[in-house]
């Protein structure tokens, strides 16, 4: 065989040979694999720490309970319409943690102290009133100022709070329609009498006896307040609550 026949012989090879070697990418290697997508990194979840009173040079808003924040709490006295004055003395205990949007929160027990700032009588008012005022929470590092209102008394369907005015808790009342149908019923069992011995003139002074009689007993029927000890209030925040010491 001739040599140059050798050499077009071996040249397909020869080439093969030096793109291999010279890591040169060729169609007989396989593609690359593109790169899997990593998922997208979330920003870690704020510790949960107790407040113990220290700022740490972090800004005052992290220790801050927002304004809103509703929580429970365990009334420690028993308060009444019938016997409770106004600027007596009370006490509660939260069932639930307060928290600060940076993870550190106040736990369960601590100790609110407030005062009756005023009473309405059921027998005065026609419908009993008691207001409450929220005067300093108190923790293991000292009194914090907190301004809250009672916005409802869970399990009590006889007890309801009153939005527009701050801090105040109502008793059961009658109302107009109530007092009105007492009055018809009154009036009725008033006539009875009168209609036995068909005198009408009877009839109509006792029907507004009755009725008279029966709206004055329904208008004037109110239920005295009665919170027990261990009653439970839901309160709201009025007012940022800072868990540092001041």
């Amino acid at each position: 065989m001739k040599l140059s026949k050798v050499r077009n012989a071996l040249a397909p090879t020869a080439i093969l040979v030096m793109i291999l070697s010279s890591g040169i990418p060729c169609f007989a290697q396989e593609t690359a694999q593109e790169p899997e997508r990593q998922a997208p990194v979330r920003a870690p979840e704020p510790q949960r720490q107790k407040a113990d009173g220290e700022r740490r040079g972090l800004p005052i808003e992290a220790y801050a309970v927002t304004p809103g924040t509703k929580f429970l709490v365990k009334l420690e006295d028993e308060l009444s319409t019938k016997d409770t004055r106004e600027n007596t003395k009370f006490k509660v205990k939260t069932l639930e943690p307060l928290e600060a949007g940076s993870g550190i929160y106040l736990p369960s027990g601590a100790e609110i102290r407030g005062h009756i700032s005023h009473v309405e009588p059921a027998g005065v008012a026609g419908r009993a009133k008691l207001w409450l005022t929220f005067d300093e929470i108190r923790t293991k590092f000292g009194k914090l100022p907190i301004v809250a209102e009672v916005v409802s008394v869970p399990g009590d369907h006889s007890v309801k709070s009153a939005t527009t005015q701050e801090g105040l808790i109502e008793g059961r009342s009658s109302n107009q329609r109530d007092a009105a149908q007492a009055a018809a019923a009154g009036a009725a069992i008033g006539a009875v009498k009168g209609v036995k011995d068909k005198n009408k003139k009877e009839a109509a002074e006792g029907a507004a006896l009755g009725a008279i009689t029966a709206y004055l007993m329904e208008s004037g029927r109110g239920h005295e307040l009665n919170l027990p000890k261990g009653a439970k209030l839901e309160l709201e925040l009025e007012r940022a609550l800072y868990l540092v010491k001041e």
